[in-house]
């Protein structure tokens, strides 16, 4: 580190970020239980940006499961003088259908969401938004892609980093074959670091 130029801000070393989310954010499957979130704090910490990372995902929650609790987990966490952020990462729960219909609707999905940054914003959490993964079925694939625009829309008009990794990932060997071969879901190892390579340039810039 060399000080006195006056032209770079200095990072502070003290980054701590919590990760919402459901059973991808808790790594769901990963014989290694590291997930995309392990993987990408690990990385993060190999470029000389470590972390403290606390995976806050819960199985089966929707957005709005998510939104509801969101607040209350991460201020314990986050509060205080240091460089604190939020990773969200929902909505395949979202568009699993119940009785025919998804769980929540688009438009509830997009409010939850909505309803994160803003509250994140009135904390002065920076936000970075990961959108949902693929399954292994082509319907629910297809009903998640449409929340992902609705997602990906949402953040650009609020000015927060969004990362979609739906497309990337139905067309990539190794999720595919991990999701068929487990629960018509969640991959394994090779899927999440799919997934967190996916993320990992936004992240980077994110962070920098």
């Amino acid at each position: 580190m060399h000080h006195g130029s006056g032209t770079m801000v200095p990072v502070s070393p003290d980054l701590r970020v919590c990760f919402l989310g459901d059973s991808f954010t808790a790594g769901v499957g990963d014989p290694e239980h590291l997930g995309w979130v392990g993987r990408l704090a690990a990385r993060s910490a190999r470029a000389g940006r470590p972390l403290t990372a606390y995976p806050l995902g819960v199985r089966r929650q929707t957005g709005v499961e998510v939104a509801a609790r969101w607040a209350a987990e991460c201020a314990p966490r986050l509060a205080g003088d240091w460089d604190a952020r939020l990773v969200v990462s929902f909505g395949v729960n979202d568009t699993t259908l119940d009785d025919g219909t998804p769980r929540v609707t688009p438009e509830r999905s997009v409010a939850a969401l909505d309803a994160v940054l803003a509250g994140a914003r009135a904390a002065g959490w920076p936000v970075l938004v990961v959108g949902p993964p693929p399954v292994a079925d082509a319907g629910h694939i297809a009903r998640t892609a449409r929340l992902d625009t609705r997602f990906a829309e949402l953040c650009a008009g609020r000015g927060v980093p969004y990362a979609p990794v739906l497309a990337a990932l139905a067309a990539d060997p190794a999720w595919t074959a991990e999701v068929a071969a487990g629960d018509g879901a969640h991959p394994g190892a090779a899927g999440y670091t799919a997934l967190a390579d996916l993320v990992w340039p936004r992240w980077r810039a994110w962070t920098a």
